[in-house]
């Protein structure tokens, strides 16, 4: 018997309207953030979010909810930190508590080359305005007391990579507060929409065909992560994106030991603690092409494994739950943001692991884009032209991240 009475929803459970002003695909962290920015920041109300399933399913449910913005290249650090900074501010904007906690991001250094890189890379994030401090070993055990510093550790700890700013946010309350603003300015979200088609005439799209029907917009945004590249194929071109499996597993909840977000790059594994105590363990991708998102014991294992080796004495454990998210992985590692082959249709993809972290920036971008037909100034270099003009922005190598 359902005795919840009383309970008001966070947003309505709309039904769409033959024509908005923009569509946005892609009921994610992205999509709503679009939405939520296109009303707040640029008047613009008359728009449709549509999910094929519901809101929050997909990645922004299915992650391990680190922000973070310790990365090298100029373009990136603005990027990101756009994100963090709004991170930052995101409870009041949105008047919902997203419990983000800035405990710190940790990058380990496992040999003196990697200290090399790692002091390149703080001396990079400082000129490029991101707080950053490079740790010797000490600084690390006072971090992190619980990790092996065992003279027989096959991984010793030479120092690391601190961005204090760094840390984590709740994944489903973003979504939530995200959704619940836009509706609230007049966004119609619209759940169990799939989209099977777009409206293109005289080479122009100009709407979506979806399983509730036909939505005219003038404008059309697509933030569908792993997804991009089949809804690219449904407008008629190709984008440069692989889509793979990132898994990712929690333990039981135990009392607080871990007060920072720490990864180690040989290894391959990161860890934090969640406020309920919960430790939450993330990896490497599975580098076979997948839409699966259960992940798979192998995968798992690895993970695991790397977390056993910096963590000897978490091997008593247990497992509560595992997952997978799909992501869209480009050949540089950073994401594509801008008008697509189709004009009139917008993308928003290719974050790779690194979409929860963006979420605030990229929803901001993309409702640039969407409300202006231009570019931000931010946003200009990673539109899809760098793959035709070489100016790719290469933060696998340079950032040393997991894709």
């Amino acid at each position: 018997m359902n005795n919840q009475k009383g309970w008001v929803p966070a947003w309505r459970t709309a039904r769409p309207k033959s024509r908005y002003d923009v569509v946005v695909i892609g009921g994610g962290g992205h999509g709503l953030a679009t939405a939520y920015y296109l009303a707040k920041n640029h008047g613009i109300t008359n728009v449709a979010l549509i999910e094929k399933g519901w809101i929050g399913g997909g990645n922004t449910g299915r992650n391990t909810s680190i922000v973070r913005s310790n990365y090298f290249y100029p373009e990136s650090a603005q990027l990101y930190d756009l994100a963090l900074r709004l991170y930052e501010g995101l409870s009041k904007d949105l008047n919902y508590n997203i419990m983000l906690s800035q405990r710190g991001m940790l990058h380990l250094a496992h040999s003196p080359a990697e200290m090399e890189i790692a002091a390149r890379t703080v001396n990079a994030m400082q000129i490029n305005g991101i707080d950053a401090e490079l740790c010797d070993v000490e600084k690390v055990r006072s971090l992190v007391p619980d990790y092996n510093f065992s003279p027989n550790a096959r991984y010793p700890v030479y120092g690391g990579v601190l961005q204090p700013r760094g840390g984590n946010a709740r994944h489903d309350a973003v979504a939530w507060g995200y959704a619940r603003a836009a509706d609230n300015l007049g966004v119609d979200i619209i759940q169990n929409c799939e989209v099977q088609g777009f409206i293109i005439e005289n080479g122009v799209c100009h709407g979506v065909k979806t399983s509730l029907g036909d939505i005219r917009a003038d404008r059309t945004g697509m933030a569908v992560a792993g997804h991009s590249s089949v809804l690219g194929a449904m407008a008629g071109f190709r984008l440069p994106i692989n889509s793979y499996a990132l898994q990712a597993c929690v333990s039981e909840p135990v009392k607080p030991s871990l007060d920072c977000v720490i990864l180690s790059p040989a290894t391959g594994t990161y860890v934090s603690q969640s406020d309920k105590g919960e430790m939450i363990i993330g990896g490497g991708l599975d580098r076979i092409s997948s839409y699966g998102q259960r992940g798979n014991l192998p995968m798992l294992e690895t993970v695991i494994a790397g977390l056993m080796e910096m963590f000897p004495s978490y091997r008593q454990l247990k497992l509560m739950r595992q997952w997978a998210g799909i992501v869209d992985v480009v050949p540089d590692s950073s994401p594509i943001i801008g008008e697509s082959p189709l004009p009139g249709l917008f993308l928003n993809c290719g974050w790779g692991t690194g979409g929860f972290k963006a979420i605030p920036a990229g929803g901001t971008l993309l409702a640039h884009l969407l409300a202006t037909g231009k570019h931000h100034d931010i946003s200009r270099p990673f539109d899809l032209d760098r793959f035709t003009r070489g100016r790719m922005i290469d933060e696998g190598g340079a950032s040393g991240i997991a894709h």
